[in-house]
């Protein structure tokens, strides 16, 4: 019975192994798995081909030995292996691991604020119950201070209810989710600097943590015991190189034959592997002081900046200092972010230290020093002091290019091969000695080599190609040197990652004296495509422009294109108009009278009716 390729039943393999194991009593993760059905398969004793189809036994001769080596509680190889599944499940960047935090701090907040934000009270109970639910909202939210704690509710609503009463709930319901969503988090932020700043004028606060101190004293414990940790595998390396040395001079001959030489390189492997591991995490935990420090400083002169706008005034326009409350918050989130990156890194120091159980368990350091009774222990600035001043002669290998750290400029930044490793020594001697720069750098097929001696440099460059398959068959012997070196791309097939591709790599910048020349009056070159010579074309293109005037857009619709699409009409806009005679005229009707005559006397003692005519001449 034939199975398909090898590529395809990975998986399956994969699933078997961490069934097998956990039926022996022995949880491990897929992870783990992986790498271990990696370490097989690429193991030459076990005549494994992933190009051919396999059979079911092979299938199950790979799950028996995969189980077998797991389950090995004594073996440095199998505690380095894990370490790495280990590192490579937990560690990543800190932008991811602030990103998953505030991803469950979200997660943690999605009750209470669907709460909020679904509510519709509208009786006085139950206005009082939703305004309770915001304080308890702003309180989580902040981090600063337990929510069973009564006085510190009562400190953060006293801040809630100066810049949002309760009165205002009337506003606030009627807003849609994602209003009251980041009226929420504004209010949050506030209520946060607004206890900040109390706190800081110590009229309030007292349940709010010294998070400034508390980081600086964990941070300064945490360099200092990554430190002591770091130096003891890296000690612990250099006594097992010294002892293998030794074993290979044979001027040393162990009382207790029980421990071979493959026992001590894998040891040897195990340290220089958790010494790595360890020295990435302090780098981290060093951006974290220096992250901390910037914060800290920044909250101060955002504290001062507004303890001068606030002073001794009763009164302060919210346009003024609303704005500093906000950042206040924003700067104290940054510190408490800090404060659980630091928390994980610490955890991970203190998972990184069972893995090193095989090697201690089996040679104690008591037995270990009585092994290296009068044999010389030197550290790796002993040796690289003892190689600077034999350096290659490049005129040897005049096929090969050499490059030195006087004639290159960023050296510091060169992507050395085997991470900085002397493939020579562990070909050789299966030792993991640091490479000297200053030897010489050999650049062979764009990759860059460093060697811990002159002669190591020397039997690498005499053939290249053929001492890099070397290091890629001992790493078949020893899987745990694929990730410690990084050998991924040697072992693309069967690598458990496909994102583990090539990187950018960085051309070195050598130093040499160098001159240019320019032409005495340099002319730039300015061709403009719209240029026309020919006078006519010109004519032709002003007369097509004036033809433009006359013309009028015009459009129409139908029954069936209403509405289904923007329909528009341009035409000169109207003027208004009007005309003048040279002469106004009028006229006027007349208006006769009557009126009764006589009424006074006089000569007349009749009255009689006299008409007239009133009407006024039109020149008047």
């Amino acid at each position: 019975m034939s199975y398909p390729p090898a590529g395809n039943i990975i998986k399956s393999i994969i699933r078997e192994v961490v069934k097998e194991c956990l039926a022996k009593g022995q949880s491990i993760s897929e992870t783990l798995a992986t790498f271990m059905v990696k370490a097989v398969v690429l193991d030459p004793q076990n005549q494994f081909n992933v190009d051919r189809t396999i059979t079911k036994q092979d299938v199950q001769e790979v799950i028996e030995r995969c189980v077998q080596r797991l389950l090995d509680l004594q073996s440095p190889s199998v505690d380095t292996i894990k370490m790495q599944a280990y590192f490579d499940m937990h560690y990543t960047s800190r932008q991811e691991y602030l990103k998953e935090h505030r991803r469950v701090l979200q997660a943690q907040l999605i009750p209470i604020t669907r709460e909020i934000t679904d509510s519709r009270a509208k009786s006085r109970d139950e206005l009082e119950t939703l305004y309770g639910k915001i304080a308890s909202y702003v309180l989580l939210r902040s981090g600063m201070g337990s929510p069973t704690d009564i006085s510190t509710v009562r400190e953060a609503a006293a801040a809630l209810h100066s810049v949002f009463p309760q009165p205002e709930l009337g506003v606030f319901i009627p807003l849609s989710r994602k209003d009251k969503e980041q009226q929420l988090e504004l209010l949050s932020r506030l209520v946060t600097g607004i206890r900040l700043f109390n706190r800081d004028r110590r009229k309030g606060g007292d349940s709010i943590d010294d998070l400034p101190a508390i980081l600086n004293e964990s941070i300064s414990t945490s360099i200092e015991h990554i430190k002591f940790e770091a130096g003891a595998s890296q000690n612990l390396a250099y006594r097992y190189i010294a002892l293998l040395e030794g074993l290979q001079a044979t001027e040393l001959v162990l009382k207790d034959g029980n421990v071979p030489p493959k026992f001590l390189k894998e040891a040897l492997y195990n340290a220089r592997q958790h010494e790595t591991f360890l020295r990435l995490i302090l780098a981290d935990v060093r951006v974290c002081e220096e992250q901390t420090r910037s914060l800290q400083s920044e909250l101060h002169s955002q504290m001062e900046e507004l303890k001068i706008i606030v002073h001794s005034k009763t009164a302060v326009p919210t346009a003024q200092v609303f704005p500093h409350f906000t950042a206040l918050a924003k700067l104290w989130s940054g510190l408490q972010d800090e404060m659980h990156l630091l928390s994980i890194l610490n955890s991970m120091v203190a998972n990184l230290q069972p893995f090193l159980g095989a090697q201690s368990w089996q040679l104690p350091k008591d037995q270990l020093e009585i092994f290296l009774e009068g044999v010389e222990v030197k550290t790796d600035e002993q040796r690289m002091k003892e190689s600077a001043d034999n350096r290659i002669d490049p005129s040897v290998f005049k096929n090969q290019e050499w490059l030195f750290p006087e004639t290159t400029v960023n050296m510091d930044t060169l992507p050395f091969q085997h991470k900085g490793m002397c493939a020579n020594a562990l070909i050789k001697h299966g030792l993991l000695l640091p490479g000297n720069p200053a030897v010489g750098i050999l650049k062979h097929r764009n990759k860059y080599h460093i060697f811990s001696s002159k002669k190591a440099a020397c039997e690498f460059a005499s053939n290249p190609d053929e001492s890099i398959e070397s290091v890629a068959e001992e790493a078949k012997s020893s899987p745990e040197l694929i990730q410690l070196l990084e050998l991924h791309l040697q072992f693309s097939p069967v690598t458990p990652y496909p994102e583990m591709g090539k990187k950018h790599l960085t051309q070195p910048v050598a130093k040499c004296d160098g001159d240019t020349q320019t032409d005495t009056h340099p002319v730039e070159s300015n061709i403009v495509k719209s240029y026309k010579w020919n006078e006519w074309e010109l004519r032709r293109q002003a007369v097509k422009l004036a033809n433009l005037r006359t013309k009028v857009t015009c459009s129409m619709q139908t029954n069936l294109s209403h509405m289904r699409r923007d329909n528009a009409t341009q035409t000169y806009t109207p003027k208004e108009a009007a005309c003048q005679t040279k002469k106004d005229g009028e006229s006027s009707v007349p208006r006769p009278r009557g009126y009764l005559a006589g009424l006074r006397g006089g000569q007349s003692r009749t009255t009689r009716l006299i008409k007239t005519n009133l009407t006024r001449p039109v020149d008047e």
